[in-house]
C-alpha cells in the first residue's frame, strides 16, 4: 500500500489528492476519470498573442518546443538537471515539478491561468525550486512521478504537478489545478500555499512520509521472474485476452470503451493474429469482425480528419464523432500498419485507401527535409489571423454557412435543385447550428461547428440525390479539395518539430509495412530515408547508442541539444523493430546488421539479469529514483512486449539463440499479469504465441530483381500470418544471412526458377515455386 501524503490542503481538512482508484483500474481508466472532472473543472482561456516578452527564463536555451513555449513565463523555470537539485538542497526549497508536452491542451490551459500570473509566479519564485519537464524528451522523468499520482490520486494525465522534497522524492501531486479554489477542486494558489506552511511546520514528518512513499513504490513496480520460472501457456493467455477485449468492446461503434475512446493498434493488432490462428472458429470469426469494424468506424467518424487527412488523439464521445484534435505521430504510424494490415486481410480498397490517407497526411505535415518526422500538431490554433486567443479545433471545424459558400455549385443531371454543398453535407452530418453535443463543448469553442462525420453510406447518399457512383465519389472528392484549400488559408496549430528515435521507428514501421502489403515502391523508400535520418541524426556511432531526440533547425538543418539525451528503451525497441520491417519491405541486409547491433546493445544497457526482462533506463542516472518497467500497453506498445517479437527475429536472422531464451524470460518475468489481466497487454500475450508456436523463417531463394523472385514475395507480402519472418537468400555468401545462418548454402533454386522454403529451426520443408502454393504453405 502507498502511503497517504501527510499535506493538509483543503479547508475541509480532505487531503488534496482524492480516493486512491480501485487497485485492478488500468491507467487508461484513471486517465479516463480526470479527463472527465477536468473538462468540468477548467474555466480559462488560452493562447493568446504576445507582444514583446516581459519576462525570459531559463528554458529559453532549451530546444524543446514544449519548454520554449514556457521561456517567457514570470516562473523562473529550470530544465530538470544538476543545476536545479543543488539550488533545492543548498536553499533547502521544496521542488514544484510540472511535465508536460508541446500539444497539451490542458497545460496550455495551466500555463495561462496560473503560470504567466504574476502573483503565482512570485509565490513560486519565492518558495520553491520550479523543474520543467518534457515529458516526451524524458520519458523517464515522467514514468516515475506520473507512477506516484497514479498510485495516490484519482488518476494521472498532463500537465502532471508534483511536490518534491529537495532529494526528488516525492510527496503530494495532481495534474491540473485551477488558479482559485472551486466547487470541484482547491485552487492552485492555495495549494502552494498550503504546502509551504506544512514544509515549515512538519519537515521531519514530511520527509519520513516521502521516504516511505519510494520505499511502497520500489516494492510496487518491482517486475521480475524467481529462478526458472517458465514462460506462461500461450494458449490460456491469448483465450483470456481474447475473452477481456470481447467483454468490453462496444458493438455498435467498436473500440473498447465507451467515451473518451481511443485508437487502441495493440488491441486490433492483437486480434487479427488471434483470427490467424482460429480461423475456422466462431471466435475466430467474431475476432476478425472486432477489429475490421472498429477501424471502419474510426475512419467514419470525426477522429479521422476527412479534409487533411491523418487521425486525432481520440473522441470525447462514443461514436467516434467529437475528437480531441491534436494528431501524435505515434497514432499515424501504428493506424497505417493495422490498416494495411486490415486490406492484407480482408482484400476491401477501402482499408487501402485509409493508409494512403494517413501517409499523404505524414508525408506532407509531419515530415522534416532530413527525412524524418515531427511528433505531433496541437489541438488549439486560432480562428483567423486577426483571434486574440486560440480554440479548441479552430483549424478542423467548419460552421454550415462558410460550406454553403464554398460549395455554390449547382448538380447538373438531377431532378431536385440540389447544390454540391446540399449532397456534401447531407453525407457528412453538417447541421445548420453545428453538429457537436454542448456536452462535449465545455466552453462553446465550438457552438454551431460542425465536426464531419460520415453519416451515411455511398450508396445511400447516391440514392437519396439521385446520382450515379462514380459521379458522386467524383463530387465528394472535389468537395474535399475546395475546403482544404479553404482551409489552408486558416491559421496552422502549433507544430511539435521535436524528432522522436521512438516515434520515428513506429512510423518507418508503417511506411515499411505499407509499402510491402499494398507494393508501393514510394512508401519503403520514404522508410529507407526516415532509417538514413535516424542513422545521421539519431545516433552516435562512437558508442553504439541511440540518442533520444532532435529538433528541426533553421532552413535544412538538424540541432541537438547541447546536452544530449541518450535513448530509453522504447527507442531502441521500436526502431529495432522499424529495421526488421524495413529489411522485410526493402532486402537491402543492412538493415538487418544494425538492427542486430542495436539488439546487443539493448542488451548491455538495459536487461535485468537477475529478474530478467528489460528496464526502461539506464542504470547511470542518479536523479531517477526508480528504475521501472512498463507493464502495460497503451497509446503505444510496452518497450517489453515489442522486445520479446524483436529477440525471437532477430535469433531468426543472426542464429543467435541466447535471444530465444532472453524472449522466454521476459513472459516468465510478466507472467502473473499475462495470466490474470492479458487484456491490458495484449502485444505481449500476442507474443506469447510466437514464442511458443515459434517463428517460420520464409527463405526464398532468388534473384531480387527476377519476376520470379518478385511473383513469390508478393505472395508473402499479400498473405497475413502472424510469427513469420522473411529471409531472401540471393547466393551471396559473403553477405550478413549466409555468414549468421549457414543452412542457407544448401537451399537453391529448383529447376532454375525461384523458390521458396518454410524453415522453422533452420530444418526445412520442401521447396515450393508457385505464388499459389507459397500462399497455402504460409496459412496455418
Amino acid at each position: 500500500m502507498i502511503p497517504a501524503p501527510v499535506v493538509l490542503l483543503c479547508r475541509t481538512g480532505s487531503r488534496l489528492l482524492l480516493r486512491r482508484p480501485a487497485a485492478h483500474r488500468p491507467s487508461w481508466a484513471r486517465r479516463t476519470i480526470f479527463l472527465r472532472t477536468a473538462l468540468a473543472m477548467a474555466t480559462g482561456r488560452k493562447g493568446n498573442h504576445s507582444s514583446s516578452p516581459l519576462h525570459t527564463n531559463r528554458l529559453i536555451n532549451e530546444k524543446s518546443p514544449y519548454l520554449l513555449q514556457h521561456a517567457h513565463n514570470p516562473v523562473d523555470w529550470y530544465p530538470w538537471g544538476q543545476e536545479a537539485f543543488d539550488k533545492a538542497k543548498r536553499e533547502d526549497k521544496l521542488i514544484f515539478l510540472s511535465v508536460g508536452y508541446s500539444t497539451c491542451h490542458w497545460c496550455h490551459v495551466m500555463e495561462q491561468e496560473s503560470f504567466q500570473n504574476e502573483e503565482i509566479g512570485q509565490i513560486l519564485n519565492e518558495n520553491f525550486v520550479c523543474i520543467k519537464v518534457d515529458r516526451e524528451e524524458r520519458p523517464d522523468v515522467d514514468k516515475v512521478y506520473m507512477t506516484f499520482v497514479q498510485a495516490t490520486s484519482s488518476g494521472g494525465g498532463w500537465p502532471m504537478s508534483v511536490w518534491l522534497t529537495p532529494d526528488l522524492k516525492p510527496f503530494v501531486g495532481g495534474t491540473y489545478f485551477p488558479p482559485e479554489d472551486g466547487i470541484y477542486q482547491v485552487g492552485f494558489r492555495t495549494v502552494l500555499l498550503r504546502i509551504l506552511e506544512q514544509w515549515k511546520r512538519n519537515k521531519t514528518t514530511l520527509l519520513e512520509n516521502s521516504q516511505k512513499i519510494l520505499s511502497a513504490l520500489l516494492a510496487r513496480t518491482d517486475v521480475g521472474a524467481q529462478g526458472e520460472e517458465v514462460p506462461p501457456s500461450s494458449k490460456e493467455v491469448i483465450s483470456r485476452c481474447f475473452q477481456q477485449l470481447s467483454e468490453s468492446y462496444d458493438d455498435e461503434y467498436g473500440g473498447f470503451s465507451e467515451s473518451p475512446k481511443f485508437p487502441t493498434p495493440v488491441n486490433l493488432n492483437f486480434l487479427f493474429s488471434y483470427w490467424a490462428l482460429h480461423r475456422s472458429t466462431p471466435e475466430g470469426a467474431r475476432a476478425l469482425q472486432m477489429a475490421l469494424h472498429t477501424l471502419k468506424m474510426m475512419a467514419y467518424g470525426g477522429i479521422h480528419d476527412h479534409i487533411a487527412q491523418g487521425f486525432h488523439r481520440y473522441s470525447t464521445d462514443q461514436r467516434w464523432h467529437v475528437p480531441h484534435f491534436e494528431k501524435m505521430l505515434y497514432d499515424q504510424g501504428q493506424l497505417a500498419a493495422a490498416y494495411a494490415k486490415a486490406f492484407q486481410i480482408s482484400g476491401d480498397e477501402f482499408f487501402a485507401d485509409i493508409v494512403a490517407d494517413i501517409l499523404l497526411y505524414v508525408s506532407r505535415d509531419l515530415s522534416d527535409k532530413s527525412g524524418g518526422f515531427y511528433s505531433a500538431e496541437d489541438a488549439d490554433s486560432y480562428p483567423t489571423v486577426l483571434s486574440k486567443a486560440k480554440q479548441e479545433g479552430a483549424f478542423c471545424v467548419w460552421p454550415a454557412e462558410e460550406i454553403r459558400q464554398l460549395l455554390p455549385d449547382p448538380i447538373e443531371g438531377i431532378l431536385e435543385r440540389k447544390t454540391m454543398a446540399d449532397v456534401f453535407m447531407h453525407h457528412y452530418g453538417i447541421k445548420e447550428d453545428g453538429n457537436v453535443n454542448p456536452m462535449k463543448d465545455p466552453h462553446n469553442e465550438l457552438k454551431g461547428k460542425n465536426v464531419l462525420i460520415v453519416q451515411y453510406s455511398l450508396e445511400l447518399t447516391a440514392a437519396r440525390f439521385g446520382l450515379g457512383m462514380e459521379q458522386l465519389k467524383t463530387l465528394l472528392t472535389q468537395s474535399r479539395e475546395k475546403l482544404f484549400k479553404a482551409r489552408e488559408h486558416r491559421p496552422r496549430p502549433h507544430l511539435d518539430s521535436k524528432m522522436l528515435a521512438s516515434w520515428n521507428g513506429l512510423m518507418i514501421s508503417g511506411f515499411a509495412q505499407s509499402g510491402a502489403i499494398l507494393d508501393k515502391e514510394e512508401y519503403v523508400d520514404r522508410a529507407m530515408r526516415a532509417a538514413h535520418f535516424l542513422q545521421n541524426h539519431l545516433f552516435d556511432a562512437h558508442t553504439g547508442k541511440l540518442l533520444r531526440s532532435c529538433y528541426r533547425g533553421q532552413g535544412n538543418s538538424v540541432d541537438k541539444s547541447s546536452v544530449p539525451i541518450y535513448g530509453f528503451l522504447e527507442d531502441y525497441v521500436f526502431v529495432i523493430q522499424a529495421l526488421f520491417d524495413l529489411y522485410e519491405a526493402s532486402l537491402n541486409p543492412s538493415w538487418l546488421e544494425w538492427a542486430v547491433q542495436l539488439q546487443h546493445k539493448q542488451d548491455e544497457l538495459f536487461w535485468d539479469p537477475k529478474g530478467f526482462a528489460y528496464f526502461s533506463t539506464e542504470a547511470a542516472d542518479p536523479s531517477l529514483l526508480l528504475r521501472m518497467k512498463d507493464d502495460q500497453d497503451g497509446a503505444e506498445p510496452s518497450p517489453n512486449s515489442i522486445a520479446v517479437t524483436n529477440l525471437l527475429r532477430a535469433a531468426s536472422y543472426s542464429g543467435h539463440k541466447e535471444w530465444v531464451k532472453k524472449a522466454g524470460q521476459i513472459l516468465a518475468a510478466f507472467s502473473e499479469r499475462l495470466l490474470k489481466i492479458p487484456v491490458v497487454l495484449p502485444e505481449m500475450a500476442r507474443a506469447t504465441a510466437a514464442f511458443h508456436l515459434t517463428l517460420k523463417q520464409v527463405v526464398i531463394c532468388g534473384d531480387p530483381a527476377g519476376e520470379d523472385t518478385r511473383e513469390l514475395l508478393q505472395s508473402f507480402y499479400s498473405t497475413y500470418t502472424p510469427n513469420r519472418v522473411l529471409i531472401l537468400a540471393d547466393g551471396d555468401s559473403t553477405g550478413f544471412l549466409y555468414h549468421h545462418l549457414p543452412f542457407l548454402a544448401s537451399l537453391e533454386k529448383k529447376d532454375g526458377k525461384a523458390t521458396a522454403y518454410l524453415c522453422e529451426n533452420y530444418s526445412c520443408s520442401l521447396p515450393v515455386t508457385s505464388s499459389q502454393e507459397l500462399c497455402r504453405m504460409l496459412l496455418p
